[in-house]
């Protein structure tokens, strides 16, 4: 069954809901609808107002209706904001307060470049009030710039760095291949270390052996003896220690009477 009274209710919110997209908004309209007011409400929160001015209203419940009012007067009279009459285009003549209108896009941007951080949704969808003011086409367009430039010299870094490495893994073995090289040829092969064994042991028989009188050939009297002295006259030298001595001379000896 029909209802005059909540059919009646039903429709004044929707028309209230559609005044929000309006193309030309009186000034204190406009100062609610900054104010974030709903704009289902704007009627009666204008209702309810003072006129403090010529198009300029209070309402206590809206404290920013009336600092609004006269922000939006103010931008009007300085050009910052064009001002229409009820209908028609925008005018450069003066126009009675009382008769000032916004266009609904001029507004929006107005305060978008005055007033960055205030985008009620009354005026703004989400994604307008989820963007910041400095991200716009030209930005967008700058950043990615940036971004781009900024990938190529990372890409470059990247690739510079693979070579580097590339070359020190190559270098690497290389010196690698060098060391072995050097170290197996500062080692005498089995014939040459046979001839220096052969060398000291006939040195070794010859001190501590005998001329066929029976007479000593060298001063010393054993190997010990010839060790202490090595010692003592080139103890700082490689190779020159005790422990490798015996252990040559041992070598020494037995490849002499091996030969």
């Amino acid at each position: 069954m029909w209802n005059p009274q909540g059919e009646a209710r039903r429709y004044a919110t929707d028309c209230g809901d559609a005044m929000g997209y309006y193309q030309r908004y009186p000034i204190p309209v406009a100062a609610a609808l900054w104010c974030g007011v709903p704009p289902n409400e704007v009627a009666s929160i204008l209702e309810h107002a003072s006129d403090v001015g010529r198009a300029i209203v209070s309402n206590p419940y809206v404290r920013c209706l009336e600092p609004k009012c006269r922000a939006l007067h103010e931008a009007i009279e300085s050009g910052e904001l064009p001002v229409y009459r009820e209908q028609g285009s925008a005018v450069r003549e003066h126009v009675a307060p009382e008769r000032r209108h916004v266009a609904r896009t001029e507004l929006r941007d107005w305060i978008a470049k005055h007033y960055p951080d205030q985008r009620p949704p009354t005026l703004f969808d989400a994604t307008e009030r989820a963007t910041h003011s400095a991200i716009n086409a030209d930005a967008f367009r700058a950043l990615q710039a940036d971004r781009d430039a900024v990938r190529a010299e990372l890409e470059k870094a990247a690739k510079w760095a693979n070579d580097t490495l590339q070359k020190q893994s190559e270098l690497q073995h290389k010196c690698d291949s060098l060391a072995a090289m050097v170290e197996k040829m500062s080692q005498p092969n089995a014939r040459a270390e046979t001839t220096y064994l052969n060398i000291i042991g006939g040195l070794l028989s010859l001190m501590l052996g005998k001329s066929p009188a029976g007479m000593a050939q060298s001063v010393f009297q054993n190997q010990a003896a010839i060790i202490s002295a090595l010692l003592a006259h080139h103890g700082d030298k490689a190779g020159i220690a005790d422990s490798t001595l015996e252990s040559k001379f041992a070598e020494a000896n037995r490849s002499i009477r091996a030969s």
